[in-house]
């Protein structure tokens, strides 16, 4: 390889041709394609919710309304038992972000922490590295839910 100077043209040159080098070996992404498996698979994963929450209302003789609560909490249940049986993640490789709707993703991203330092002890591995990735999701969460419950009580007040 020749070398050259920094700041000439024919660093340019040799710049242009690596890239079009590399954009030749990587090729286009398949991105409709992608673009189908998540929503078929975001489609399935809300399928199955909804069988969820009408079992749940069946089961416990309640409005599907009622059942939510307990279908999330399913769902959360689900998606961390499959991270830790090391299934979610060949699914989410297939199905890509179809799979990482917010609930299934979280406990996802809880799981998935907790076992990547688990060799570091329950206390200072697992429980203190759990929330990595999921406490700003929590912090969010909440922040956001007192902020809406506060302007509907402020509009509850002059309406």
């Amino acid at each position: 390889m020749v070398k050259v100077r920094q700041g000439t043209s024919a660093e340019q040159k040799q710049r242009d041709l690596y890239k079009r080098i590399v954009t030749k070996a990587e090729g286009k992404p398949p991105r409709l394609r992608n673009a189908a498996w998540a929503f078929f698979a975001g489609g399935i994963v809300c399928l199955i919710g909804q069988a969820i929450t009408d079992f749940w209302a069946w089961f416990m003789d309640v409005s599907t309304q009622q059942a939510g609560d307990p279908t999330v909490a399913t769902m959360i249940f689900i998606g961390a038992l499959l991270t830790g049986l090391g299934v979610f993640d060949n699914i989410a490789r297939r199905a890509g972000m179809g799979v990482g709707v917010p609930v299934t993703g979280f406990a996802n991203s809880m799981v998935s922490s907790a076992l990547e330092f688990k060799r570091e002890g329950l206390v200072y591995g697992v429980g203190s590295r759990m929330f990595q990735l999921a406490g700003s999701i929590i912090v969010f969460g909440v922040v956001t839910a007192f902020v809406v419950g506060v302007v509907a009580a402020v509009a509850d007040l002059f309406l």
